[in-house]
């Protein structure tokens, strides 16, 4: 995975909360795409930028509260991302789930 291969919890962690989940909400969208297409290789790539970019923001924030909810969250999308067919449904429904971890990101739930 080239793609933030070099991303760093420091790096990461500069960001605010609303950033990082508008930045993983990003990459779903992309794995959206790809889906919507049966690019089932990029979908994958996708769904592993997505994970890391999760396990990032668990590990910049502070909050087990926050830490249990994504974690279950990217349990979902570890579903997603070994099933033979992932379900675009199930994919637009987690993306939902993702902005609605915080007042600001709940907003773009509108957009979608």
């Amino acid at each position: 995975m080239k793609q933030h291969a070099g991303l760093t919890v420091e790096r990461w962690s500069k960001f605010t909360l609303e950033q990082q989940i508008l930045s993983i909400a990003a990459e779903m969208l992309r794995a959206r795409a790809s889906l919507e297409l049966g690019a089932e290789t990029s979908v994958r790539l996708g769904y592993e930028r997505v994970l890391r970019m999760v396990d990032l923001t668990v590990a910049a924030n502070r909050s087990p509260r926050l830490w249990r909810e994504l974690l279950r969250w990217r349990d979902l999308v570890a579903e997603q991302y070994i099933s033979p067919q992932p379900s675009l449904e199930l994919h637009m429904d987690l993306l939902r789930c993702l902005l609605r971890f915080t007042k600001e990101t709940s907003k773009q739930v509108a957009h979608l």
